[in-house]
């Protein structure tokens, strides 16, 4: 069954009875243990087991009606078998998988609007709440300018600017993105991300009390109305990790269609558009720069050759070797860039030995490796191939997560 063939290490499982999900928990490992399987649940007549294991964990149970998601992915009602659902499917419908039993969390009437300063904020719930954004839609397209604003103030911290900022800085800097990159007959409204971002659990507005219609611009100019990222959604999106995979998963659920490099370099996070990152004149990141035509990185020579020999040049996606003339050729292909913002170290265990095409589809995330070791196509999620493993080369694990997170595979 498909459903089983492509589970993998970090998938969410549902759990279903009475036409309810009634819990969910995340897949720790994968096992494949006939006899086992026999010793737990016997045989059926026809002397086949459930051989194929999974072993979960993190359970949280809840109680939520099954319809609404299930009719939303066209699977028919009630569900009779096990299901795949592809991750872009499933971020759709995060929001409905919360029983509406659970307390919400509100902020207290002081004038401000800003749950992620007034309660706390973990890693979970920031990108539950960036997956299932309630925005506008129209066409059966959501609107772009929460997504927009939110990666415009990623950039903001990424650079060490201010968290917040008054309305008039506010309008002067995203109502430009929100024209250029919203969609064409999208109306530029600053005023409603500048607002409604704050119901979000990610956002908070000061200065402008209550909890009714969208302020217009002059009443958010005369009250001196200040917005940004909550302190705790900040916080978490001050680390490398978060932040690679807040941007990849904005980038992968609303911007399919966009010209993303454009939009990443306008909103100072160019460097996020590809796995090796950039390189400013003048040198950043943890590697050493010297001064050619442009600052390159001053990468180890004796690293670069040395897993090339450990591979004998194959590709360890496709196991292909390019041919010259007199000997071979592969490339040593970063897994985190050296470049900024990525910042990854200059090691061997940031280290894969790819063929030129294989390292153009990883560093520009058309290719991930996932947690089980098989590459997989960003677009579709489907394994192309396993990566292939040298015994003396220990890759990072958390480097690969890092790559798979500007990949939007959270």
């Amino acid at each position: 069954m498909t459903a089983l063939r492509e589970r993998r290490v970090g998938d969410e499982v549902l759990f279903y009875a009475r036409k309810r999900f009634v819990a969910k928990a995340r897949i720790l490992g994968l096992l494949h243990n006939r006899p086992l399987a026999k010793e737990i649940w016997g045989v059926d007549e026809n002397k086949k087991t459930w051989e194929h294991m999974m072993a979960l964990g993190d359970v949280v149970e809840f109680d939520v009606p099954a319809e609404p998601i299930l009719e939303g992915l066209s699977i028919p009602v009630p569900l009779r078998s096990l299901t795949l659902v592809h991750a872009e499917e499933r971020r759709r419908f995060l929001h409905l998988t919360t029983s509406p039993s659970q307390p919400e969390r509100t902020a207290p009437s002081t004038g401000t609007r800003g749950p992620g300063d007034q309660a706390a904020l973990v890693r979970d719930d920031l990108f539950r709440a960036l997956a299932s954004l309630k925005t506008h839609i129209k066409g059966q397209r959501p609107s772009r300018h929460k997504p927009i604003t939110l990666l415009w103030a990623i950039g903001r911290l990424t650079r060490g600017e201010k968290r917040m900022v008054e309305w008039e800085t506010f309008k002067a800097e995203v109502a430009p993105l929100l024209k250029e990159f919203g969609h064409p007959d999208s109306r530029v409204t600053p005023e409603y991300p500048f607002w409604h971002l704050g119901s979000s659990g990610l956002w908070s507005v000061e200065g402008v009390a209550g909890q009714g219609a969208t302020p217009t611009p002059s009443q958010l100019a005369s009250s001196r109305a200040r917005a940004g990222l909550g302190k705790d959604a900040a916080a978490i999106l001050r680390r490398s990790l978060s932040r690679a995979e807040a941007i990849g998963l904005l980038c992968s659920t609303y911007f399919a269609d966009a010209d993303r490099d454009r939009l990443l370099e306008r909103v100072g996070l160019a460097g996020y558009t590809s796995a090796s990152g950039e390189f400013p004149a003048g040198g950043s990141g943890t590697v050493n720069h010297r001064k050619v035509t442009s600052s390159q990185p001053d990468r180890d020579q004796r690293l670069v050759e040395h897993i090339k020999m450990m591979y004998k040049h194959e590709c360890q996606v496709c196991g292909s070797r390019v041919e010259t003339r007199y000997s071979h050729y592969s490339e040593a292909a970063h897994i985190r860039g050296i470049g900024k913002p990525h910042d990854g170290p200059d090691e061997l265990a940031n280290l894969l030995c790819l063929c030129p095409n294989h390292h153009v589809e990883f560093d520009r995330l058309a290719i991930y490796i996932d947690e089980d070791w098989s590459v997989r196509r960003n677009s579709t999620g489907d394994v192309a191939f396993e990566l292939r493993r040298h015994a003396d080369h220990v890759i990072d694990e958390e480097h690969l997560r890092y790559h798979r997170g500007l990949c939007g595979r959270v």
